[in-house]
């Protein structure tokens, strides 16, 4: 083998290893029940980058695939476009499926780090914690949060070190 082939092979392993992780300060929920949390969520806020710019009525659908994994299915409005946009994927967990340490991908082989670091005890509400703290979703079965459940999730992202000020807060039309 190359020096250049093993080169490209070692950062190939690399990447993948380092884009499935999760924020230091960050834990993820333990014990968790993957079925529970299979269905339907709505976007409520999150940080926003280039996948999801200018998207609101965004939700994400997860059901259950082959061999353990979580088939994804997001979905979200462009308000400037004026169309949907729709992103299939697919996650495996990270270690064993009762902790929510999971990678996700919608390209191929390449996985980045999805991490639920707070759910309630119904599995109506998710706090979930991408690689790093570029990433942060908070998740609801409805289009709505109660402000008690916002305002905690909000302290337990503080606490893993994001900076919450500059959320997106998602609006869901129900004309849509």
């Amino acid at each position: 083998m190359t020096m250049r082939c093993l080169t490209v092979l070692t950062l190939l392993c690399l990447l993948q290893c380092s884009c499935a992780r999760i924020p230091q300060k960050a834990e993820a929920v333990h014990p968790f029940d993957k079925t529970k949390y299979l269905g339907k969520w709505y976007e409520i806020a999150r940080k926003d980058f280039k996948f999801e710019k200018n998207l609101n009525n965004t939700t994400a659908e997860y059901t259950a695939g082959k061999k353990g994994r979580i088939l994804v299915d997001n979905k979200g409005y462009n308000y400037r476009k004026n169309e949907w946009k729709e992103s299939m994927g697919k996650a495996k967990f990270r270690k064993a499926d009762t902790l929510a340490k999971l990678k996700v991908s919608f390209c191929g082989p390449f996985y980045s780090g999805y991490n639920v670091i707070a759910i309630d005890k119904d599995y109506q509400y998710a706090l979930v914690a991408g690689r790093n703290l570029d990433y942060l979703w908070i998740l609801s079965r409805s289009t709505s949060i109660p402000d008690p459940v916002k305002k905690e999730y909000l302290i337990i992202a503080q606490k893993a070190g994001y900076n919450t000020d500059d959320l997106v807060w998602v609006t869901h039309d129900k004309a849509r």
